[in-house]
């Protein structure tokens, strides 16, 4: 009997289970509790982070339009242009000039269709871009702006332009693109650009879905391809 007694295992726990096996689960079901807690929190974390990234760039994007802050082109959405695009007599002339540069991953030539024009302050004005894929195949573009002078960038003011918009063009298709503007005439009142006779625009071209294109390409107008007889220019022989 004694022999019996001491050849006895551990007295079984709760639900059949040993003490020993019992406090095992017991710490298992814990880190998994624990594991089920952090990854949730590291999921609200990464959908806040993508939602304040998607968020950021149109934010970030109105807030350059507005201020002109990095030589961006104040958009004219609160104040109707036909109030200060009205030419200012007596005024000095700028010379507006226009640059294009196309990332390396894109195969189209973007030109500006004229290299300047001569402006009065308040005249509204028209000017053209002209892109060619050069390729067998469709492509997507998008394009960027700046003008420089960045203190000019808040009097500069885009009517019309095709700057944020996917630009699909067919193979071998070649479109011309307007850009309709105005300098503001409050311009002639700021001292710090007395001594600025000349502004330049200048457009860069990105192909849709490369790494260098701009962050904002997954928030643009989808593209669309051009209509017949809406622009399109046949292609060279």
């Amino acid at each position: 009997a004694d022999g019996g007694q001491g050849g006895a295992g551990p007295s079984p726990g709760q639900g059949g289970f040993s003490g020993a096996e019992a406090a095992r689960r017991a710490r298992a079901e814990a880190k998994r509790a624990r594991n089920r807690a952090t990854m949730m929190w590291c999921g609200a974390v990464t959908l806040f982070t993508i939602s304040f990234t998607y968020l950021s760039v149109p934010l970030y994007r109105i807030f350059c339009q507005k201020t002109g802050f990095a030589g961006t082109v104040k958009a004219q959405e609160d104040v109707k242009y036909e109030q200060k695009a009205r030419p200012v007599s007596g005024k000095r002339m700028l010379k507006i000039k226009f640059t294009s540069d196309v990332a390396p991953t894109l195969p189209w030539t973007f030109l500006p269709q004229q290299q300047s024009v001569n402006v009065v302050p308040g005249e509204a004005c028209l000017a053209f871009y002209t892109a060619h894929n050069k390729t067998p195949q469709p492509v997507v573009g998008v394009s960027t702006y700046n003008v420089q002078p960045e203190g000019a960038a808040v009097y500069f003011n885009k009517i019309q332009c095709f700057c944020f918009e996917e630009q699909m063009l067919h193979a071998n298709e070649k479109i011309d693109m307007p850009v309709f503007f105005f300098i503001d005439p409050d311009i002639m009142d700021d001292k710090t650009l007395d001594h600025i006779d000349t502004i330049t625009l200048s457009y860069t071209f990105f192909k849709v879905g490369d790494a260098d294109a701009p962050d904002v390409a997954g928030l643009l107008v989808p593209a669309h391809p051009v209509r017949p007889g809406t622009g399109t220019q046949p292609a060279a022989a």
